[in-house]
This record gives structure tokens, sequence and C-alpha cells, in this order.
């Protein structure tokens, strides 16, 4: 067992052995199933968490890229993004260039500039974790390990946390073999209600939908993006809620999407890009980017919620942002695709129920 911080213990299941069982040569990493292990401190109480989008961080690692989300992600009890690429020196790349062609690898000295930011949790679980082949996907969910942070998304998995004796499953996802997969919403259903059974509270994690500008609405379509299934996120997302999830949030189209209530739990389907370094376009709406900050109790309920609006630089170094633009783009997105359902968010970014 990993211990991030004092208030954070962690189990996985399936629990991940690094060395113990070598990747495949034509494919991800395997996995095995173990009993999870769940960890009880304090007496229950509520939470804090944070939440980002997509972070592509090439060449080597520069900690003053991730400076202006520090002080969010410090002040929080569990702090979860989007690792888009891979944290390695090695591999192969899985396309040579060209258009719809694009390979994110950075320095594994990535890591402990992410977790000096504050994450303690990264997901794997999206179209750029193979990247660099089986090896790259070894090599950075090692890197991950020795910087002291935790990854979830693979195939099976539930990484279990306890925080103030909250029991907390995690479960990321995307549409790809690699991955826990999106478009098998049954087997993944099936995951969510036995995680239920063994936690207070189950946050899922979706990389999906198609990418653009274009791309900012939430249709209940199955999404494709350069001919490749991406998966229906609202029809995802309600199953998820419906099987015992109690927050679903996540990222993939590169820009902000609206924010649902759904079966008194809380759906945020994108939360945009949160960090890349001269990797993913910032211009127009694609820089405009948000946390997702929450309370929530031993119960799965959501006591207080709010939007942190940021904007990314033209280089991707994320900072806060006093126009606030991905409040008010959330806001109109979330009544323009959910109708009664669409959370209320305040000028400040306080979401509450509809």
């Amino acid at each position: 067992m990993r211990r991030l911080a004092p208030a954070l213990l962690v189990s996985a299941l399936p629990l991940l052995l690094f060395g113990a069982f070598p990747a495949r040569a034509d494919g991800p990493l395997p996995l095995r199933s173990a009993a999870p292990q769940l960890h009880r401190l304090e007496a229950a109480d509520a939470f804090t968490f944070i939440g980002g989008g997509d972070i592509a961080l090439p060449g080597n690692a520069d900690p003053r890229v991730l400076a202006g989300v520090r002080s969010y992600l410090h002040g929080v009890d569990l702090a979860v993004g989007n690792l888009e690429g891979t944290l390695t020196t090695g591999g192969s790349p899985k396309c040579s260039g060209g258009k719809g062609c694009f390979t994110f690898r950075g320095s594994p000295a990535w890591a402990p500039a992410l977790r000096a930011a504050g994450f303690s949790v990264l997901n794997v679980a999206n179209n750029h974790a193979l990247d660099f082949g089986p090896g790259g996907q070894r090599d950075t969910l090692a890197a991950l390990q020795r910087a002291g942070l935790l990854e979830q998304g693979l195939p099976g998995q539930v990484l279990y946390v306890s925080i103030r004796g909250n029991r907390i499953a995690l479960i990321g996802c995307a549409p790809y073999e690699w991955a826990q997969s999106l478009l098998d919403i049954t087997g993944t259903a099936r995951l969510v209600r036995r995680a239920a059974q063994r936690a207070d509270v189950v946050i899922v994690y979706i990389h999906a939908g198609a990418e653009g500008a274009s791309a900012a609405h939430v249709q209940n379509i199955s999404e494709t993006y350069l001919g490749e299934p991406r998966g229906n996120s609202t029809a995802f997302a309600h199953a998820m809620i419906g099987a015992g999830a109690d927050l679903v949030f996540g990222s993939g189209p590169h820009v902000v999407r609206g924010v649902e209530w759904y079966g008194r739990r809380l759906i945020a389907y994108s939360l945009g890009n949160l960090a890349g370094t001269s990797t993913l376009s910032t211009s127009g709406t694609l820089g405009t980017s948000a946390l997702l900050r929450a309370t929530i109790d031993t119960h799965g309920r959501i006591l207080a919620a709010s939007i942190v609006p940021l904007r990314l630089s033209t280089s991707g170094t994320p900072s806060f942002d006093p126009t606030r633009d991905a409040v008010s783009r959330i806001r109109e997105l979330s009544r323009e695709d959910f109708g009664a359902r669409a959370t209320r968010i305040s000028a400040a970014g306080r979401l509450s129920r509809p």
C-alpha cells in the first residue's frame, strides 16, 4: 500500500505490481485481480475534491507550467487530472506524423512535478496512453509510482482511497482496449456497481467525445472523431449514475462542456485542457479551461461545488481567469444542452441543483 499524504491511504482493484508481470509485446499492460484493502482512518467526514482536464507535457519538466493552479490543488484532499500522453524516454511512436497524427512524450521528471503541484491521482484512460507502445506505458506508470502518484483507468481497475474515513472508489474510462472501455456501458456499469458495494463514494472519469471548437455541445449521440468511435457520453454517464456513481466528470473534447444534475448527482462532461506546453491548441475557446471543486460527504452527496475558471496562455500554461469565461460558457452550454436538468451556476462559479 502506498501512502500519498497523512490523510490519504490507498489500495487498488485489480492490484498493479510493477515488474511482476511484464507487458505483452502487442498490447497494454496486463492486470490481475486482488481483494480490495480499505483502510479506515478518523471518523467519517466530508472531503474536498478537485478535478481537471487534459494534461499534455512533452519534453523536459518545468514546474513553472503548473504554478498557476498549484494553490487550488494543494487546498483539497483529492486532486485528479488526465495525463494525456506518456512519461518515457523510450518506446516507438504509434505513428510517424501527418494529418491527425499526434504523439505526446514527456520526461519522467514530470511525475514529481505533477505531485509537487498537488495532484494525487492521474487518469491514464485516454487516446494517448499508448503513444509510445506498451514500453512507454510501463515507463509512465512506473514514473507515477516513484513520484507517489496513483493511476486510474486501466482495464478492470478500481482505485480505492480512504480519506478521513470516507472510502472512495475511482474509475477511469475511455473508448479504447487499453482502458476501462467507455464503449462497454454494461460491463463498466457492472464494475461501478461492485465498487459502490465496497465504497462510500464512487467517482468516474470519462475521456469521451469528438474534439475541437465545434464539439462543445453534449448531444446524446454516439460521437466520432477522425472516424474513430468516441462513445455516447450522455448514455454512458447516465448509466454510471444509475449503477451507483456519485460524480462523473472528465475531458476529451479539448473544450469545456455543460454540467448536468442527473439523479441527484453531478456530471461535468468536459473541463477542457488543463495544461499543454505547445502541444494542445489554446486559440479561442480551446484556451478556456476549468477545475471542478466539490465537497462530498460519506453518502456521496455534493455539499458544495464550484467552477474555478482558468485560461491557458499561448504556450499552454494555465492560470486563473479573472474574466471567468469558463463560468459563463459552462452556464450557457448547460442551459442549452440540459434544459431543466442544467446545473445552476452563479456569477462566482458556485454550482447548485436546478
